[in-house]
């Protein structure tokens, strides 16, 4: 052993057997004494290599192996090499193990005098850290246990495997001395509490747990859950919906879809009484024939609304038009995405597109214009970014990833936006809505910005362009209304009660529905 490492370079256990002949335990032995007599060096600490081996049928396996190195030095105290420090023997350069247990029997005693809670792998190095024991010595210990059947080790499922949640695995210890049903139906529901004590799981689990709870709760009440009111609840965009919905219903199959007029989805659980469903069918269908015309009329007059005023105080604006075979408004445009978004597979709509020149010498500006009847909150935004970044219009690889193209400035208008809804950067800072937006280089308009022009043009203050949006018959009504209003103003209001007396057919149930009558 002294001939091989008389070179003076350090050597591990293994390359010493290599280089001896001598078997794993020959070789422990003589490292041993002779480190304990002086005659060799060892590393003060252990050093750690991730290792990956080939075993066939079984796959890649890999794991953590600690190892120390050895370095002739009769007589020395100690030694740095390769910025790793050698040092002489001595007891507290020994690994300390209480009462002389392995890690292995520490964790599982662990493990066994806490029968009763279940615990993150994460957690369970941190009880253990003054013993010893590592991150890294937990799994194998917990794999070897697992297969003898005396812990519950539980993570994340996906469709073909099993990874850790944010804080480790969960482990729990299985008591042998009650029935094995028994047992690891008590295990699973301590690491179900441990679960719903720290919110780690997966984000689509989250959804998915939560979705059940809402239909559920709706199913208890003879009510059906619309999709809309699930994507409020859950504050995310329609394709994170769409895919914890589908996750719902292939792990629940008492989650029921009921697709009204082919066109709007509800959920129900499947112990509704068929009496109580019918009933909730035609509650749901009469509503829908009552407000979704009203919402798509309000909707449409928004746009008109937004597209007059740019119309008016923009001067030299062109814009883009597209013939549809429908009678939508041709400058209506329908651009082609690279990639799906927000349930958009191929194609998605935009409100308007125009483009204004500065000047003879300088480049246009593409402005695209998307219109939102609704409080606007950050996923709204971060949608119609995506829109543009991943359409072939006004999208464009970069070195940073997919970008909108310079030149291309995208305009969002909304009724109003969430006051309350920041946004939280990277770097721990927190802005406004508005502000994430402006990176972004998206412009937000508000009802309240074209009141403001209404007012410096003499309309009084309780003529809206709200009130327009609602009363309205339709988009030609609503251009009708604001050149009327413009020109002149001293008879806004005037004008704006014979539209509404003009209309009160249209319109009277829905004051009603607003509990306005």
């Amino acid at each position: 052993m002294l001939i091989a490492l008389g070179d003076g370079k350090p050597k591990s256990h293994r390359e010493l057997m290599e280089a001896t002949g001598l078997t794993s335990k020959s070789v422990g032995g003589a490292l041993y004494r002779l480190w304990k007599v002086g005659s060799i060096l060892r590393t003060e600490k252990p050093i750690y290599e991730a290792l990956k081996s080939f075993k066939g049928r079984a796959g890649i396996k890999k794991n953590t192996r600690a190892y120390h190195l050895y370095l002739y030095g009769s007589m020395q105290s100690s030694a740095v090499v390769n910025g790793l420090r050698f040092v002489k023997y001595s007891e507290q350069h020994l690994e300390k193990r209480s009462s002389g247990l392995s890690k292995a029997e520490l964790i599982r005693r662990f493990l066994r005098e806490n029968s009763g809670q279940a615990f993150y792998t994460t957690r369970v190095a941190e009880a253990l850290r003054d013993r010893e024991v590592r991150q890294q010595d937990i799994m194998g210990t917990l794999k070897r246990a697992e297969k003898r059947g005396l812990v519950y080790v539980r993570g994340y499922r996906a469709h073909d495997g099993e990874t850790p949640f944010k804080e480790g695995y969960i482990v729990t210890w299985i008591d042998s001395s009650k029935p094995r049903d028994q047992a690891l139906e008590e295990a699973i529901q301590r690491t179900n509490m441990t679960l719903a004590e720290k919110a780690s799981t997966n984000p689509i689990i989250q959804r998915v747990h939560t979705i059940r709870d809402i239909v559920i709760e709706s199913t208890k009440l003879r009510d059906l859950t619309s999709y809309e009111f699930i994507q409020n609840k859950l504050d995310c965009t329609e394709y994170e919906l769409n895919g914890a919905l589908e996750r719902s219903m292939q792990l629940y199959h008492d989650i029921q879809e009921a697709k009204l007029f082919n066109a709007y989805r509800y959920f129900y659980h499947s112990s509704m009484a068929e009496d109580d469903l019918k009933a909730a069918i035609a509650m749901k269908e009469n509503y829908i024939r009552m407000t979704k015309g009203r919402d798509n009329r309000i909707g449409h007059n928004w746009e008109a609304v937004v597209g007059w005023f740019i119309d008016k105080l923009t001067a030299g604006a062109e814009f883009w038009k597209q013939d549809h075979r429908s009678i939508m408004d041709p400058r209506r445009i329908t651009i082609h995405l690279i990639k799906p978004v927000g349930g958009r597979r191929l194609n998605a709509e935009v409100d308007r597109v125009w483009e204004v020149t500065p000047g003879p010498l300088l480049q246009p500006t593409t402005y695209v214009l998307e219109c939102k009847w609704r409080l606007v909150k950050k996923r709204h935004i971060d949608d119609f970014f995506d829109v543009l970044r991943w359409s072939k219009e006004f999208g464009v690889d970069t070195p940073d990833g997919r970008q909108i193209k310079q030149g291309v400035t995208g305009v969002f208008a909304g009724s109003s936006f969430d006051p309350k809804e920041t946004v939280r950067l990277k770097d721990e800072t927190t802005i406004s809505l508005a502000s994430y937006a402006a990176r972004m280089n998206i412009q937000l308009l508000k009802s309240t910005d074209f009141n403001e022009k209404w007012r410096e043009e003499g309309v009084p203050k309780d003529v809206t362009v709200q009130k327009i949006c609602r009363i309205a018959k339709d988009e030609k009504e609503v251009r009708e209304a604001l050149l009327l209003m413009w020109e002149n103003p001293e008879k806004s209001e005037e004008t704006l009660t014979k539209i509404a007396e003009k209309n009160r057919c249209v319109y009277e149930f829905e004051t009603m529905l607003e509990g306005k009558r």
